[in-house]
């Protein structure tokens, strides 16, 4: 193992460098703190690395660790905040376009938020994105028609009465 035991190790640490912002910006987007944000990529590259001998190749080291960093984070939202923080009060990130999707975005349920996160905030690709969430392609391009239509409503819906 020593020689693919150093491989992984530099590829994990390439990853690690060349996409910490996507992996912060997936994270932060499901957590909704940039510490805890930072702690879940962190962890989820953590346990990617202790778990590495778990890694068959049977898909790209990236799907594996992006499902690593979203459990990760999805457990980290099960931890009590100690500071309630904002999308506003981070300026890390650029502002939305359209800063009204933020909170309709929010309010959908978990899997097409996953969906979304990881196709527009990580640019995963459809097979990626079913890798790391462990379901069928087709069931992301059914979930992000189902997260888009579902935001084109209720954006409709807030046009209509603001």
């Amino acid at each position: 193992m020593g020689r693919d035991h150093d491989a992984l190790l530099n590829e994990l640490e390439e990853l690690y460098r060349a996409r910490f912002t996507d992996f912060l910006r997936v994270a932060r987007a499901i957590v909704g703190d940039r510490e805890r944000a930072v702690e879940a990529v962190q962890d989820g590259f953590a346990d990617a690395i202790s778990g590495r001998a778990g890694y068959r190749g049977e898909g790209p080291l990236g799907a594996w660790v992006w499902r690593a960093v979203v459990n990760a984070a999805r457990k980290a939202t099960r931890r009590p905040l100690v500071e309630a923080r904002t999308l506003e009060d981070e300026t890390w990130e650029p502002a939305p376009a359209h800063p009204e999707v933020t909170p309709l975005v929010a309010s959908l349920p978990e899997r097409q938020r996953l969906a979304i996160f990881l196709r527009y905030y990580a640019d995963l690709d459809y097979r990626t994105i079913a890798q790391v969430l462990e379901v069928e392609v087709g069931t992301v391009s059914a979930t992000l028609a189902a997260a888009h239509a579902a935001v084109r409503s209720r954006l409709k819906e807030v046009q209509l009465n603001g």
